[in-house]
């Protein structure tokens, strides 16, 4: 609505600034009180007033009418208003103008009102204006008569058609271009004009002139005279061809996620990788991986130099039988140093080369077999891409082009990797499980730990009875996991069935929760780890493999600390475990009860509680009192009278449980864990609270060290002394209060210093002119372990160093 009168009356020599006139536009602004604050030189030629006679009043008095409530009550909580207003010129004539107010609230809260100064009337000069704003607009564009003849075409249409406007004059759409699709655009010419209603329709096609196809979106618009007549259709197109292949590559991707890796089947998931990548991609797709890869084993560390072995494990063809392959699938064979998948796999990241004739003649002299059935099937293209999974290089995958005109390119360079990668991840995830296979029949031996690891916070006992052999061994297994801070996890878990299947299945959850323990995750955020990794294994489809089909497991896991005394539980779908007191008494513990493993997306909660020394905890699954032939209530009764006997040793205790609560041939295995609580007093914790004042670290330092002379650990005094500084400075610097200090003399000797931040700190290598940087990785090199634990009100740094003598 801003417009411009003297632009219309400019010359064409005049620059593009020069003929942009603001005054040929009234701009007046009014604040929410309705006074004028601001007042432009377009308004004073519009009503004849200067600025300093109409800023700062009221902005009625140049209304010739008083504005009534009703139109003003209309204004609220619009952000746009526009029609016309009676004013009153400076010399009292009436003056009716079309107004367009914008509602501004960045620059305050006020109305800024615009309008023409002059109106420009249509002028012959239009159509000219009109005809060069259509010859140059940026889309194809052409203008067809009712007998569907070209009338008009702009300067885009003629570029993408190759023809002029004169070339093309009188022509129809199926005359310009053969090609169905110009069949269906004319098709949709009619329908536009019998319905006198716009048309949408996408188009792909190679036109004269071009490369390759493109894809156009075009709009077949209904144009109408001043008498309402259809007289013509615009036809209007948009190359979208770039937007087309975006999507494309979007749509492979998504394809390749879903169907590569659907088994643990190596040569299976390389033949997915090829299948999804042919004929969308490629026209030939070869994927060759290292030797050692099969049989399950770690290839070399690094990216192989120089001529190397490969075997052939997939491959696939736009043509039946795969006739371009050189190489068969099972055969390993050698690849030269300049051949494309070696420099590709010495190099360490996807290559794209064009055959030439040069090229050609240089692999005539290296591999002439691969060279002429380049020749014959007439390769143009090829990008190699290295497999690459946790760091460990497991072979190349080719994608040749011979049948597709383009050529590879950067885009494609992306595709390709994602793809890869993909691939790559799932046949690293088939060579690990190979593996695990392949020594399944060692794994009922080592099912469970076979010694439990020394810590100081509990007793412990534990027994595993298969099942009988009729039935299998199951999946049934626990665990005990020093922690830091003298800290220990308990766990039991049970997988869902038997026989090899299960025993695999609680091997990988068994490795899995210690993985997770080890970065000292709290029960509940341990057990949704552990439910998403058995909601991932279970998505696979191979029928051959251990981790086949849907898993139903459960499991237990508890942290107990012997300083604070304190036990936190959460299970899975799990049985409750038995608490039995010091005095005797015996409770089974009211642990949220999670979902089993595997349903995904649902909660899992913990307790907390207090546990006096002495007390007993007792973890088993679900074989131990659900018994063939006898109700659960009777086994839980009879679990509940055997803990009530008194009994000292933790050995016996099992002993008599098994012996009470099954039968000779157990249906079900069992596992057991029983633990008796300790617990380390003040003669083995030190803690002081510190000061976030840098010149606390001197007074805490010194406190240590005698608490240190204390329990006789002089030796120890200067490597606590460096791991001290270092830890409180850290936490005075880059904590919050409260800061704490704990040394635990157990086994080993720990130093914790806790504060209220939850940011951890990360090792870095200081260079040489930093004046710190370097205290972290003295404490790394100082002690045995070091380590970061979150808590509820923040974190807790941590450092253990073996004592002196150990």
């Amino acid at each position: 609505m801003i417009g411009s009168a003297s632009a219309w009356d400019d010359g064409p020599s005049a620059r593009p600034q020069e003929r942009v006139d603001g005054a040929a536009t009234a701009r007046v602004v009014v604040d929410d009180l309705g006074v004028v604050t601001a007042w432009n030189e377009g308004a004073r030629r519009l009503l004849g007033y200067r600025a300093p006679e109409v800023v700062g009043r009221k902005a009625a008095v140049l209304l010739a009418d008083a504005a009534p409530t009703d139109a003003l009550n209309a204004l609220t909580g619009l952000r746009r208003w526009n029609g016309t207003a009676t004013l009153l010129h400076q010399d009292g004539h009436r003056l009716t103008v079309g107004l367009l107010a914008h509602h501004r609230e960045l620059d305050g809260d006020d109305w800024l009102l615009v309008s023409p100064v002059p109106r420009p009337a249509p002028t012959p000069e239009d159509d000219t204006f009109l005809r060069r704003s259509f010859a140059q607009a940026p889309y194809s564009m052409a203008l067809y008569d009712t007998g569907l003849r070209l009338r008009w075409a702009n300067a885009d249409m003629e570029r993408v058609m190759g023809l002029s406007e004169q070339e093309m004059r009188g022509l129809r759409v199926t005359e310009i271009v053969l090609d169905p699709e110009s069949e269906r655009a004319e098709e949709g010419m009619r329908t536009a004009l019998e319905t006198g209603s716009l048309q949408e329709l996408g188009a792909a096609l190679h036109l004269a002139g071009h490369e390759r196809e493109s894809v156009w979106s075009v709009s077949l618009v209904p144009v109408r005279g001043s008498d309402g007549r259809l007289e013509g259709v615009l036809l209007s197109a948009h190359d979208v061809t770039e937007q087309h292949l975006a999507r494309q590559r979007l749509v492979l991707v998504n394809d390749a996620s879903l169907r590569i890796g659907s088994t643990l089947d190596l040569p299976r998931t390389a033949q997915e990788l090829a299948d999804v990548a042919v004929p969308r991609f490629a026209d030939f797709v070869t994927v060759d991986l290292l030797p050692a890869i099969e049989g399950g084993e770690d290839p070399p560390q690094g990216s192989p130099h120089g001529p190397v072995m490969l075997r052939r494990v997939a491959c696939q063809s736009v043509l039946e039988g795969c006739p371009e392959a050189v190489v068969q699938i099972g055969t390993v064979a050698a690849y030269p140093e300049g051949s494309t998948a070696a420099v590709c796999l010495a190099a360490g990241r996807p290559l794209i080369e064009h055959i030439t004739p040069a090229a050609l003649e240089n692999l005539d002299r290296t591999a002439p077999e691969r060279a002429e059935r380049m020749r014959r099937f007439g390769f143009h293209s090829v990008l190699a891409v290295p497999m690459r999974a946790r760091g460990l290089t497991l072979g190349v995958a080719t994608f040749s082009r011979h049948r597709q005109p383009k050529r590879f390119e950067q885009d494609d360079l992306l595709l390709a990797q994602e793809i890869t990668a993909r691939a790559a991840v799932c046949i690293d995830n088939a060579r690990r499980y190979t593996r695990e296979r392949d020594t399944s029949l060692t794994l009922q031996s080592s099912l469970l730990p076979q010694r439990l690891p020394e810590q100081a916070a509990l007793d412990v006992a534990s027994r595993y009875r298969p099942a009988s052999a009729r039935a299998g061994v199951g999946g049934d297994w626990f665990d005990v996991i020093p922690l830091s801070g003298a800290r220990v996890a308990l766990v039991v878990g049970d997988v869902v069935g038997h026989g090899v299947q299960a025993s695999a299945t609680m091997g990988r959850l068994r490795t899995a929760v210690r993985t997770l323990a080890d970065v000292d995750l709290p029960p509940d955020e341990l057990l949704t780890h552990l439910d998403d990794l058995v909601d991932h294994v279970a998505g696979g489809g191979d029928t051959t493999a251990p981790l086949d089909g849907d898993i139903g497991a459960t499991c237990l896991y508890a942290v107990y600390d012997p300083v604070s005394r304190h036990c936190t539980i959460a299970r899975a779908g799990h049985p409750v475990p038995a608490l039995v007191t010091p005095d005797g008494t015996v409770e089974f513990l009211e642990v949220p009860a999670g979902p089993p493993l595997g349903l995904g997306g649902l909660p899992f909660e913990s307790t907390e509680l207090e546990l006096a020394e002495g007390s007993l905890l007792v973890l088993f699954t679900d074989g131990l009192v659900e018994v063939r032939g006898r109700d659960i209530d009777e086994g839980i009764a009879a679990l509940h009278e055997v803990l009530r006997r008194p009994a000292q040793d933790l050995e016996a205790m099992c002993d008599a449980l098994l012996r009470t609560l099954l039968a000779d041939r157990p249906s079900d295995d069992v596992a057991l864990l029983v633990a008796r609580t300790r617990a380390l007093d003040t003669s083995h914790v030190a803690t002081w609270r510190v000061s976030p004042d840098p010149a606390a670290v001197a007074d805490v330092r010194r406190a240590a060290c005698r608490q240190l002379s204390e329990w006789g650990l002089d030796d120890a005094v200067y490597v606590t002394e460096l791991v001290v500084s270092e830890l409180v400075t850290n936490a005075i610097r880059y904590g919050r209060p409260p800061i704490e200090l704990r040394l635990i003399y157990d086994r080993a000797l720990v130093c914790e210093v806790s504060d209220g931040s939850s940011t951890a700190p990360h090792l870095r290598r200081a260079r040489t002119f930093d004046e710190g940087g370097r205290g972290l990785l003295l404490v790394a090199q100082l002690t045995q372990a070091w380590g970061t634990r979150q808590t509820p009100d923040g974190k807790i740094i941590w450092a253990e160093q073996s004592l002196p003598g150990d």
